[in-house]
Parts: structure tokens; sequence; C-alpha cells
């Protein structure tokens, strides 16, 4: 191995991390390492469960070599953590992975060696939590023995259009030197360019915010659904008609989900709280996107009583359980919000989801994916999520799933002509 090309250990092999080393894996020596040795031996095999990465991508991954053994993370010089980052069930920043990685990679650190962190973070935690890690795993000096980097990571799950290499991505390192250092590295696989901060937390703070606008801009969309449902129009319609300004930007309510727009923004709640600042805007819109799930629920049922439906005694139909269309990723799943609530209003709940895996789902929430069907039909259908089998499913072929003369279709991502949802017997509610 040439000095012009390190090995890079990539740790964590999700959403984000495989994508990376496959991409840096095309063209340099990669050694792709996850905990998880099950994961290891699929990757090994040409099989990725996320979607991300197809077997031919895999294969064309000619300088990538997968491990679960923390012994091959030696050979490396360049450490790129791409773990996750949640929340705990009371919304505060869980460090345990990214703490953990650290200590691992510590263990494995030598003088010279660059480690750069891409899990998202508040402004700071690279030097503050992950940085004592590796110097008391290592026995190393920062910024003397080791230096780090933080590149965040952009990536989409289920998009094939703005993938890794065709978003720009921000870079910095914890010196001027290594800043350059990291920048050129990603440079060599990101087509979009780079974009090179002047400090590793002002890259920490550029990430957290891109979420927490989204997750803002959302809320308020969310928020008008709810006023104008009282009001008595069509949401859709009045962002259709607002959408006819030139600057009018052009969000849609929902439910926020996933590992990303649903938790950054308490990264960053958490930090200014350190500081002694209580966010108004930011808490606001988590706590208004958050309830999101149980209004859907509480509007099917609400119009399912209205229909005069014992709704102990009604089957409701969920379609769609991951966090967004199109992908398998059930991680913060909103729509586990929505099923919980029914079944807390005594309804059978029978969930369908095409992309989602039954045992992950069983794993992580202690629900069974079945089937709904014309000869087991429902009285309400709650199309959750947007996968393109829902979005090109007939309005006729929804109808022969339920029984009853006026059953209710929660059309939560606005999929249907609800006009002519109605004209089939249907009670429409829509965000």
């Amino acid at each position: 191995m040439t000095s012009a090309h390190p090995l890079i250990a990539i740790i964590g092999l999700g959403y984000v991390g495989l994508p990376l080393a496959v991409e840096f894996g095309k063209h340099r020596p990669v050694l792709g390492f996850d905990i998880d040795a099950t994961r290891v031996a699929d990757l090994q095999a040409g099989n990725d469960h996320t979607l991300e990465c197809s077997a031919s991508d895999l294969a064309a991954a000619t300088h990538l070599q997968y491990s679960a053994n923390p012994e091959d993370l030696k050979r490396a010089q360049i450490f790129v953590v791409t773990v996750p980052t949640p929340v705990d069930q009371a919304n505060r920043p869980d460090m345990t992975p990214l703490r953990k990685a650290s200590q691992t990679v510590g263990r494995a650190l030598k003088a010279g060696d660059i480690v750069i962190y891409e899990s998202t973070v508040y402004p700071g935690a690279t030097e503050e939590v992950c940085v004592p890690e590796l110097e008391q795993a290592s026995g190393l000096k920062f910024n003397q023995d080791f230096f780090c980097g933080y590149s965040p990571e952009r990536i989409n799950p289920g998009d094939k259009v703005n993938t890794l290499t065709t978003i720009r991505k921000i870079t910095s390192g914890s010196t001027p030197e290594v800043a350059d250092v990291v920048d050129q590295l990603y440079a060599q696989i990101i087509k979009a360019g780079t974009w090179k901060a002047s400090s590793i937390k002002v890259a920490e703070a550029a990430k957290v915010i891109e979420n927490s606008q989204r997750d803002l801009n959302i809320a308020f969309v969310n928020e008008l659904s709810v006023i104008f449902d009282r009001i008595g129009i069509d949401t859709l319609e009045v962002l259709e008609a607002a959408g006819s300004k030139w600057n009018f930007l052009p969000f849609r309510p929902g439910m926020v989900g996933g590992h990303c727009i649903g938790v950054d923004p308490y990264y960053l709640t958490h930090k200014a709280e350190e500081l002694g600042y209580h966010p108004q805007v930011i808490l606001a819109g988590r706590r208004i996107n958050d309830n999101m799930a149980r209004y859907v629920a509480r509007n099917t049922v609400k119009r399912m009583l209205q229909n005069r439906m014992d709704v102990p005694r009604c089957r409701i139909g969920v379609l769609g359980i991951t966090f967004k269309e199109n992908c398998p990723d059930i991680r913060n799943s909103k729509v586990v919000d929505v099923v919980n609530e029914l079944l807390g209003w005594g309804a059978q709940v029978v969930v369908a989801d095409p992309w989602a895996s039954a045992q992950e789902v069983q794993r992580e929430y202690g629900l069974s994916l079945g089937e709904i069907t014309p000869e087991q039909p429902v009285d309400a259908l709650i199309v959750a999520v947007g996968h393109n089998e829902y979005r090109n499913a007939e309005l006729s072929d929804l109808r022969r799933l339920c029984r009853g003369e006026h059953p209710v279709l929660s059309d939560v991502k606005g999929l249907y002509n609800r006009h002519e949802a109605a004209a089939l017997g249907f009670t429409v509610f829509r965000l």
C-alpha cells in the first residue's frame, strides 16, 4: 500500500456508511467495519438490505473489504465514523453509539491518524464528546498525535437522484492543514464539489440546522392543516393556490419521522439549553410535528364515529409503516404512533407494507405485518406512506379493500383525488 493511498476505515455500514465505503472503494483501499457480523456477511455476499446499494454497486467497489473484527482497524490511517445519533425516550441526544465507536477507533489509533465524523451532532460534540474518548482509549494527544475532521452526511434514503456523489459536501478539520486533507479526500469522490467550513463547530452547526429548517417549514403547514380542517377547506387546495406565487415554498403537511428531520433539532436545542437559552421556535415546531400521528389517528376515529361505526368492533387497515416512501427504513416511524393510538381506541389494526421487513418491524415495535384484502376487508383505510404501490393504486381497488356503505379513507400524503374518492362512498380525511 502506498502512502498516497492510506487505508480508509468506515465505521458503521448503514444508510450513510455503506454508500461512502462503496464510493471510496471504487478508487482506493477501504475497510468497511460494522459490529454486526450478519450485516458484514450479507455485504460480503453482495446483498444490501437497506437497498441503498445494488449488487452491481457493491461489485464495483473492487478495493473494498468488510470486517466485524476491531483488530483489523489497526491497519487504517483514516477513520470515518458514520454511526447513528438517535434521541432517547425524553428526546435527549443519545451519544452512546458515537462514544462506543470512538472507543473502538481509539484502540486502533496511531500517531498521525485522522478521525472524521459524519454523524449528526450538536456544535461542539466532536471535540467535547468524541475527542476525549479517542484520547483515553489511545493514550494519544489530540492535534498533536492524531487529528479530527467533520463532514456531515447528506444521505437521503431511497433517493436515487440526489445521491452521495451528486450532493455538495461540507468538510472541516481540527487544524487548517487537516482541513485541507479532509477536503481533498472527499473531493476525490464528490462530483458536486465540497464546501470547506472554517471550523468543525461551523460544519456541525450547518448540518444540524439543515433539518431543523425543514422541520419548521413542515410544522408550519401542519399547523395550517389543523386550522383549515376547522375552517372546512382543503389544505392541499390552499397550498396549490398559494404556490402560484413564484417564491412560495412547496412544503406539504405530513408526519415527520426518520433519523434526521425528527431527531436533529433536539441536538441543537439540547446544546442551546446547556448554554442557558431555551429555544422557542424550534421546540414549538417539534411539538406540532410530534403530535401529527395522534392527530391523524383521532381524525380517522372521529369520522368513523360520525359514520356511526362501533370503533372497538372495527378493523382499520394501515398502508405503509416505513418513515418515508420507497424505502425500507423504519427508524423513528411515526406510523407506529398512529397504530398505537388506534389500538388505544380498541380497534383491530392491520398494517401492511411491501417495503418493510416483517422481522425488523416485530423486533423494533412489537407489531406484526399483515395483508389487507377484499376477502378480509376493513372499515377504514389509512394510507400513511406514499410508496409507488399506493401512489399508483386505483381508488376502486382501495374501495374493494373496504366494507360498509361509507368507509373512512385517511389519505395522509394527499395521493388521491378526494372528489373521486367521495364519489366511491369514501369519507375522506387528509392533512
